[in-house]
């Protein structure tokens, strides 16, 4: 434990943030205790949540907060309409915090096992929607089976701060195309995926080979999949000059299957998506006449939980449920 106190007390010792000089600070004016209610506080921004989550009364965290204050000189976090949101000081010290807190808690338990068939722990994993129709059947058909006890979350990698959410350890893993998860983070890829054009059956294009100029001329479905891989398609036709007829833009594909279904519009969707919704929606797809490139979809873990026996569970049976799907 001596090497984790150092750990510690350098974090809180030499960190400076903001002209805030900690120098003066030692160790034992700390109370680990206290950082894990700055820890919660920044998870859940409410003092009523976060007395919930680590089974202490209010006045409690509250008086906790009041100490961490007086101790650092600074609000740490200010009161508003959406809940307690943190100082710029209390961000900055976010990250080695929760990287510490994860220490400990890995150096504490890292002769424990995780048993999944008895494990009642929930996961929660960031991906798209189209993530969510192509892994979590599977996924879930998984768990009932070899974890019947196990609950899992999702959450959209575009809608929340997923790096602050995964080193925090809100998010334990994000499946996708995510280029921006470098420093910091492991990865695994899973599998390669092409573009197809997917349309209902009985179109004009159905059992014919569809050429670029059929492409371009044919009504078109367009989904602005912002800040993920997908949404990088339409720049990529913008750039290679190829012209489209769009006819309707949305801003994700889980309608995709329902307006093609009726219609006699096309759209360009990941291989993986086309294959879930083909059968329901009675669609069919081609490949794509505009040469774009294939996507990694990969698995993305972060640092802190490398080490994790319940992570490293989940990731193994993510990567054998999926490794190979599309080989």
């Amino acid at each position: 434990m001596a090497g984790l106190a150092k750990f510690l007390k350098f974090i809180l010792i030499i960190t400076k943030i903001d002209g805030v000089n900690f120098g003066a600070m030692d160790l034992r004016d700390i109370d680990l205790n206290l950082l894990v209610v700055f820890n919660e506080l920044l998870k859940t921004g409410r003092v009523n949540a976060a007395a919930a989550q680590l089974g202490l009364t209010q006045p409690a965290v509250s008086n906790a907060l009041g100490r961490l204050r007086s101790l650092l000189g600074d609000e740490l976090f200010v009161r508003t309409a959406q809940g307690m949101q943190p100082t710029p000081v209390a961000l900055s010290l976010s990250e080695p915090v929760a990287y510490a807190l994860g220490t400990i808690h890995d150096a504490l338990n890292q002769r424990l096992v995780f048993d999944p068939a008895r494990s009642s722990q929930s996961f929660t994993i960031a991906m798209t929607d189209i993530g969510e129709i192509f892994f979590l059947p599977d996924l879930v058909h998984r768990m009932a089976r070899d974890a019947p006890n196990v609950s899992l979350s999702t959450v959209r990698n575009q809608t929340i701060d997923l790096n602050r959410e995964m080193e925090s350890g809100n998010v334990h893993l994000a499946l996708g195309h995510l280029p921006d998860l470098k420093a910091g983070y492991f990865q695994r890829q899973l599998f390669s995926q092409r573009y197809v054009c997917v349309f209902r059956r009985g179109h004009r294009f159905d059992g014919s080979a569809m050429t670029a100029e059929d492409f371009s001329a044919a009504d078109q479905i367009s989904v602005i999949a912002a800040g993920t891989g997908h949404g990088l398609i339409d720049e990529l036709f913008g750039r290679m000059g190829v012209p489209r007829k769009i006819k309707l833009r949305v801003p994700h594909f889980v309608s995709v299957g329902h307006i093609l279904c009726s219609t006699d519009m096309i759209a360009t969707v990941p291989e993986v998506l086309a294959q879930r919704i083909s059968e329901p929606f009675g669609l069919t797809w081609c490949a794509h006449p505009i040469a774009l490139p294939a996507i990694s979809i990969g698995m993305f873990w972060h640092a802190k939980l490398h080490k994790d026996a319940s992570n490293q569970w989940l990731r193994n049976t993510v990567f054998d449920s999926f490794s190979r799907s599309m080989k």
